[in-house]
């Protein structure tokens, strides 16, 4: 096992790592930048080192600071959490010619799933059925209108570097395709440095499904069953459910398989999340997070798997603690992204938390580095704490939910706890009958005009 592990990242997943390290047995290291040097996680670490000022790429990006850090204190593992350097392969290279260990999967794996015309190839090679669309890269206007033409209209154009959303358009006709195009490759080479786009058959009303696996690295890797990721705002996250609504346990089974047979033979190591996109029974790959994902909690609820303490266990080459016939559902769980951020117009609200009052009880969890007199700063994502309750059956957990929602007190800023206090309440919502699209129409059709 490891000595000391450095935690190259901020926030509730700093923490997050802290504690599964503490639990270990494993010394730890908080680096931050100027911004966070009362932040949760380098209070409580070990030792802490400051990286750099507040701006990403002068501090949690800097390669050289943090490498320094590792050498400073003698960290013989780094954990990258998620963002950041989470799924940066030249990160994970240098790391291992400085002999410290990355705890996530191999540099090359990074490579080929963070290029997304790379990974729905290696995807279909291993078993894993994908959206319909370009075999690469579409380099010229003409090219593009053969492809869509043969996958059929409305067409999604995607930056092949692309996250988050950005660098992805819908094409409804020809006349549509060549503006989108444009609009694509200039929003990706903007926010990735690199303008390569591709195309993939549009679902018009599909769920976010996604499979949680984990693997040894030798050829051994277990799914975790599936998270439902559906309620979504400009193709960011908002609430997460397991297990999914949609599906019933002969579907959660056989894709399970796929994913997880296609990981062995891929010789996966540690923690991964297959996307897909289920419609009409039928699931399409869209892409691969080589990272422990913001909403694991939900897996962690509904199974009593740490998967945080599998990640460390397995880089330091101890193998996974649990097979595939030791992963049973039990019960339901719910996961709610409480942001800074206005419920209805989603603008940011750093600034001083004057006020933090965190539920409790039976089935309830909240990951937070937020505490009261925390002043949040405007230079990092605006992810306050996560919400995660868990109930025998989704009835009860979203009754667990609401009752949680209600004691939940965040004073000083805006949150979207209001968004969450509304949604909970919605009948669509109880029925569990929505897509990626619902929350979006839900927001444009006046939905938080009289928020709970």
């Amino acid at each position: 096992m490891f000595d000391k592990v450095l935690i190259a990242n901020r926030g509730e997943i700093a923490l997050r790592i802290l504690r599964a390290c503490k639990e270990l047995g494993i010394a730890t290291v908080a680096v931050h930048s100027t911004a966070d040097a009362d932040a949760m996680h380098v209070k409580l670490a070990d030792e802490s080192v400051c990286i750099g000022p507040p701006a990403p790429r002068d501090s949690y990006l800097n390669i050289p600071s943090i490498i320094a850090a590792c050498e400073i204190t003698g960290a013989d593992a780094v954990h990258p959490g998620y963002g950041f350097l989470s799924e940066n392969a030249r990160f994970a290279e240098v790391l291992e010619k400085h002999k410290i260990a990355f705890i996530g999967p191999t540099s090359e794996h990074i490579r080929t799933m963070g290029d997304k015309i790379e990974a729905k190839r290696t995807a279909k090679a291993l078993g894993i059925p994908v959206v319909p669309g370009s075999e690469g890269g579409i380099t010229d206007d003409v090219e593009a209108k053969r492809v869509a033409a043969s996958i059929g209209y409305p067409v999604l154009v995607k930056a092949a570097a692309g996250g988050g959303g950005r660098g992805m358009k819908v094409a409804r006709t020809e006349d549509d395709l060549v503006e989108a195009l444009q609009t694509a490759r200039t929003e990706a080479k903007a926010a990735f440095g690199d303008d390569a786009v591709y195309l993939e058959k549009y679902l018009e009303k599909p769920r976010h499904i996604e499979i949680q696996v984990l693997g040894d690295g030798k050829g051994d890797a277990i799914h975790l069953v599936e998270r439902d990721c559906s309620l979504q705002r400009r193709h960011q996250k908002v609430w997460e459910e397991g297990p999914s609504p949609a599906l019933n346990a002969e579907a959660r089974d056989k894709i399970g398989m796929v994913v997880a047979n296609a990981m062995k033979k891929l010789g996966y190591r540690g923690a991964g999340t297959i996307e897909f996109l289920y419609e009409n029974g039928e699931f399409y790959f869209i892409e691969m997070n080589t990272r422990i994902q913001v909403e694991h909690p939900v897996t962690e609820m509904i199974t009593g798997i740490d998967l945080v303490n599998e990640q460390i266990k397995v880089a330091a080459g101890a193998g996974l603690s649990v097979k595939q016939s030791d992963v049973k559902v039990n019960g339901h769980a719910i996961e709610c992204r409480v942001n800074a951020e206005h419920p209805a117009t989603f603008r940011p609200s750093p600034g001083l938390v004057s006020y933090f009052h965190p539920p409790g009880g039976l089935g309830v969890r909240v990951d937070s580095a937020v505490y009261q007199g925390y002043r949040i700063p405007p230079n990092y994502d605006s992810l306050v704490a996560k919400l995660i309750v868990h109930g025998r059956t989704r009835n009860e957990c979203l009754m667990r939910l609401r009752r949680a929602l209600d004691e939940f007190v965040v004073d000083g800023i805006e949150t979207t706890l209001p968004l969450f206090r509304t949604l909970v309440r919605n009948a669509e919502i109880q029925d569990g009958l929505y897509d990626i699209h619902w929350l979006e129409k839900f927001l444009k059709n006046g939905g938080m005009d009289n928020p709970v």
